[in-house]
C-alpha cells in the first residue's frame, strides 16, 4: 500500500494530477478542495489511498491525512464508494461534511449528487460516533480555514458565553449556513443564547 507520494506537478485538473516522481507519472484521482489547495504548486506530497479491483489499479491523492481519514470513513459507508466518496468531498470543505454528520443535517448530504436520504442517514448513523471521536485539532476545527468563525467565537467570548456551547452553536449554525457573514452569526447566536 502506498502511504505518499513526492514529486512534481506534470498536469492538473479539478479531478486529477500526474505527478513524476522518479521518473514514472502516477495519475492520482482527486477531491476539488485538494485539487483548490495545490493551484499553482510545482512539486506537491499528496497522501494516498489505493483501490485495486480486477479491472484497474486506482490512486486517490489528498492534501492532507485528515482528508485522507474523512475519505476512509465515508467509503466505510454501505452504499458510498470510492467516486462518491470523492464527490462529497468535492462538494463541500471536509470540516463543513464532518460537521452536517455531527448536527444529522441530513439535507446538507443529501444536497450532494448521488447521495439520497436513505444514504445521508446511514452516512449519520454510520460515522456520528467515529467523527465525533476526533481530536479538535485534526479537521472539525481548524481556524485557519474559517475567519468567520473565530471572530464570532472571540466576540461571544468577550461578551462573557462560555467556550465550549458558543463553539458548538456557531458550528451548528455554519453546518447549516456555510457562506453566513461574521455579524449575522453573532446575531443568530445571541439569539439563541
Amino acid at each position: 500500500m502506498f502511504e505518499f507520494i513526492k514529486g512534481s506537478v506534470i498536469s492538473l485538473t479539478p479531478a486529477g494530477i500526474v505527478v513524476e516522481a522518479n521518473d514514472f507519472g502516477y495519475l492520482i484521482h482527486i477531491s476539488l478542495t485538494t485539487y483548490t489547495r495545490l493551484h499553482g504548486m510545482e512539486k506537491v506530497k499528496l497522501f494516498l489511498h489505493q483501490v485495486i479491483r480486477e479491472d484497474a489499479h486506482i490512486l486517490y491523492g489528498f492534501f492532507d491525512q485528515a482528508e485522507r481519514e474523512l475519505f476512509r470513513m465515508l467509503i466505510s459507508v454501505n452504499g458510498i464508494g470510492a467516486n462518491t466518496a470523492i464527490m462529497m468531498l468535492s462538494s463541500h470543505k471536509p470540516e463543513e461534511l464532518q460537521n452536517a454528520i455531527l448536527v444529522e443535517n441530513v439535507g446538507l448530504l443529501k444536497g450532494i449528487k448521488g447521495i439520497g436520504i436513505k444514504t445521508a442517514q446511514r452516512v449519520i448513523i454510520d460515522l456520528k460516533d467515529k467523527i465525533g471521536k476526533i481530536p479538535a485539532g485534526d479537521l472539525l476545527f481548524r481556524s485557519i480555514e474559517n475567519p468567520v468563525r473565530d471572530e464570532a467565537v472571540s466576540a461571544l467570548e468577550m461578551l462573557g458565553f462560555n467556550k465550549k456551547a458558543v463553539e458548538k452553536l456557531i458550528d451548528q449554525v455554519l453546518a447549516e449556513q456555510p457562506a453566513i457573514t461574521v455579524e449575522n452569526l453573532i446575531k443568530l447566536a445571541l439569539k439563541s443564547f
